[in-house]
């Protein structure tokens, strides 16, 4: 259906330039080329800050612009809770000729 294709579109450019236009006004120009860069190298990272900056505007939390170091503490701290913890697990396979077994 191509007229729900372009309407579902509409919607995620509305949303973007909410987006945008609330990062604009809480964020200083310095932040916002520093989250505009990150962006570029991790975008999944700037999505997530994007996302906790807009939380803290929506509620109230931010008493003002945020600075480029205010930014880099905030980045900070989604990056301390998003830490993937990488584990090994050996997977020993059991032989089938085993000593255990009584030979005939």
């Amino acid at each position: 259906d191509p007229s729900g294709d372009s309407s579902q579109q509409e919607a995620k450019q509305r949303e973007a330039e909410i987006r945008n236009t609330i990062l604009a006004q809480v964020l200083d120009q310095a932040a916002r080329a520093r989250l505009s860069n990150l962006a570029l190298v991790k975008p999944d990272k700037a999505k997530a800050v994007e996302n906790y900056l807009i939380q803290m505007a929506r509620f109230g939390q931010l008493p003002g612009k945020v600075s480029e170091q205010g930014l880099i503490e905030i980045l900070e701290k989604v990056s301390q809770q998003t830490e993937k913890k990488t584990t090994v697990k050996f997977n020993r396979r059991k032989v089938l000729d085993s000593d255990e077994e009584d030979d005939y």
